[in-house]
């Protein structure tokens, strides 16, 4: 499949975002102890980056399309590169809060808020039907390989302090950002004309024949997001090290391999929901994957908890491209940007809550986050199969991968 011009930029762009966030969360809560700040202040400044993120989001989903796709795109790069400058050059608490308010840093390498639901609006544009699945299969194992090369990079600093005493300190490897930024902000001024919106008609709402469905999975996926809040991936390398003593070098690896496993399952995800269906692949990949979370704090030991999340990392991810490609196909076309800025909205408005809550769950045991959040994903899993098996897709999808299985079977009731 030959990629258009402004995919190939895009990817590249994510890339990009991707590697720095990798970075970004192996480093971010070992650097914010290693700055004075309590646990519950790390949990604050965790919750702050997720509020920021849902902000940041509702506002692009208002305003994007207006302003333009391209422009915004390119400042939120802009303002990602200034988000790690001042991480890099402060560990006032009040400063990070301000910053990480803004919206541009992420906890995660993979799902980043306002730059996420741009790239929905846009990656399909120019690619058939049949290509939908595929190109968000290929998103994603780009963002998961570029991701875990950043936290394998992370961990370089720390092995090169036993060869030479002047490496900087963790919280200046932040400006790794700057460059970073940068360059995706002239990556996005390179997109053509094409990504933009269409003009819209007068009095036509954003949402029309696919409103009720998409409120529907809006509320399930900010259920499934509230729950991994308490979980994100800065805050289970502060658990490792936390709980067993990991290392920064040690993290990194754990986190590359995490990485290379998730985008491996993207694959297999894109092949299997061609053969059973999007939704059941979803559901089939991810309360497995839940379960084990929840078993996570009852490991003994640092190689058997690194098991187990190498074992969960297989299959937590495969609902995400076939997520994304889900949604594409549950609404008409022109409800695309909508639908995503709607869900991914939804999704970043209740993540603030789970670090903070998170945190406060660590009174009573450290790995308590974990029992909770495997829970409430297991009944979220259970919840969106029950409500969703019978919702017919789009027509267009059901000519390729987007509608294969489920998707055909839902489209003849």
């Amino acid at each position: 499949m030959r990629l258009p011009h402004d995919t190939r930029r895009l990817l590249l762009a994510q890339g990009l975002r991707a590697f720095v966030y990798g970075f970004g969360s192996v480093l971010l809560g070992t650097s914010l102890a290693a700055g004075g700040l309590s646990n519950a202040e790390v949990g604050v400044v965790f919750t702050a980056i997720v509020a920021g993120m849902a902000v940041s989001s509702a506002l692009v989903g208002a305003v994007g399309d207006r302003l333009g796709r391209r422009r915004v795109y390119a400042g939120l790069f802009a303002a990602m590169a200034l988000s790690g400058a001042v991480f890099a050059v402060t560990d006032h608490l009040w400063a990070l809060i301000a910053i990480a308010l803004a919206g541009t840093l992420s906890t995660d390498a993979q799902e980043n808020g306002p730059f996420t639901s741009l790239e929905q609006s846009m990656l399909p544009v120019g690619l058939e039907p049949r290509a939908r699945t595929r190109i968000f299969g290929t998103y994603n194992v780009v963002a998961a390989l570029a991701g875990s090369m950043g936290a394998l990079a992370a961990g370089g600093p720390g092995l090169l302090r036993h060869l030479w005493a002047g490496v900087p300190a963790d919280r200046h490897l932040f400006l790794v950002f700057v460059p970073a930024g940068l360059a995706g902000a002239a990556l996005a001024l390179r997109l053509s004309p094409r990504v933009e919106a269409s003009p819209p008609r007068r009095r036509e709402k954003p949402l029309q024949r696919s409103r009720g469905a998409v409120a529907g999975l809006a509320a399930l996926f900010a259920a499934d997001s509230f729950a991994g809040g308490f979980v994100v991936q800065s805050f289970i390398a502060y658990w490792l090290h936390q709980r067993f003593g990991a290392s920064l070098d040690v993290l990194g690896v754990i986190f590359f391999a995490i990485g290379i496993l998730q985008a491996g399952s993207y694959v297999v995800a894109v092949h299997l929901a061609e053969r059973i269906g999007l939704l059941e692949t979803m559901v089939l990949s991810h309360l497995p994957s839940n379960v084990l979370l929840a078993l996570l704090p009852v490991m003994p030991s640092l190689p058997a908890a690194v098991l187990l999340l190498l074992a969960r990392s297989a299959l937590s991810r495969m609902d995400v491209p076939t997520r994304q490609a889900y949604l594409v196909a549950l609404v008409d076309p022109s409800e695309r940007t909508a639908a995503a800025a709607y869900t991914n909205t939804a999704r970043n408005a209740v993540r603030p809550l789970g670090p903070v809550l998170g945190g406060l769950s660590q009174q009573l045991a450290l790995g308590v986050p974990f029992v909770i959040a495997g829970g409430l994903k297991c009944a979220y899993d259970v919840a969106i199969w029950s409500w969703f098996r019978r919702i017919p897709l789009h027509h267009d999808a059901a000519a390729g991968p987007a509608g294969s299985a489920m998707g055909a079977r839902s489209h003849h009731r």
